[in-house]
């Protein structure tokens, strides 16, 4: 699995390095993961279990938020949505998700 540096969490996730280890080893965790679409779609969410898949090993998602229920995991997008549209005035996440972590690594 591959994360986004500055990961979305939901509240409802607990111990958020616990779920990633988890998620890099294809443990079993019960948690949905939101990730950028390969299509022109902006984003997809997941059920953990879904990624347990033989695709996924060799074509692993990138994966910008973690939450607990598929509620939260919508949340979270909605709160994407809204960053984005602040910063940029549209809705062109994949590209306002690339310009954060650009934005933010210029600046370390």
């Amino acid at each position: 699995m591959k994360f986004y540096r500055y990961l979305y969490v939901g509240d409802g996730v607990k111990n958020p390095q616990r779920v990633k280890w988890k998620l890099k080893r294809h443990a079993g965790v019960q948690v949905y993961v939101i990730a950028l679409a390969p299509s022109p779609d902006q984003l997809e969410i997941y059920h953990s279990a879904y990624l347990k898949q033989k695709y996924y090993r060799h074509h692993p998602p990138i994966i910008i938020g973690i939450a607990a229920s598929y509620e939260e995991a919508v949340d979270l997008i909605v709160k994407i949505t809204q960053e984005c549209v602040e910063a940029l005035g549209n809705c062109n996440l994949k590209e306002y998700l690339k310009q954060k972590a650009k934005k933010n690594s210029d600046m370390e």
